[in-house]
């Protein structure tokens, strides 16, 4: 990253939450097609966005599963972090952390302002039309590692420049 760049580096924070279905094998995804001009639009994502200036990561990713899916967060995992460079329409910097819930209370929405909600199988994730980077990371959400995982993913015009990554 050039000395310029790195001066002026102000990401916006985030928090991105893979939900599981109570046997495991499925997590809660939302397929954003409801608005136009979305940057999203017709990718399946998981569920969150961004943190408020009052909020910590935790607060940020339980309020946003409750405003998303209209379920309460009850077993979370971090899982990692991830520093998307230039990833933003306007070429903005997200740091996003990386949450797995593991278990939740009530029964979530059908669909969302973003689109519906549908529960995908995991081991079927990769036929998704989604962010391409975002096939990098997703086996380390769901696998049984216990270490966590920091990633550098720099994007340009939408798409992917590289990924690199430590487990700690």
């Amino acid at each position: 990253m050039s000395t310029i760049r790195s001066l002026m580096y102000k990401p916006i924070i985030g928090t991105l939450g893979y939900v599981l279905s109570p046997d495991r094998r499925q997590t809660l995804l939302v397929h954003r097609i409801n608005r136009a001009a979305d940057q999203h639009l017709n990718k399946y994502n998981g569920l969150g966005g961004k943190m408020l200036p009052d909020e910590d990561v935790f607060t940020c990713l339980v309020r946003e599963i409750r405003e998303e899916a209209g379920i309460e967060c009850l077993d979370v995992v971090l899982r990692g972090t991830i520093n998307w460079t230039g990833f933003g329409p306007q070429g903005e910097d997200w740091l996003g952390f990386i949450f797995r819930i593991e278990r939740f209370s009530g029964t979530p929405y059908h669909e969302n302002e973003d689109g519906p909600l549908v529960w995908v199988a995991i081991d079927q994730l990769a036929e998704l039309p989604m962010w391409e980077g975002d096939r990098f990371f997703l086996p380390m959400v769901f696998d049984s590692e216990n270490r966590l995982f920091h990633g550098h993913m720099p994007y340009c015009d939408g798409r992917p420049l590289g990924w690199s990554y430590v487990r700690s």
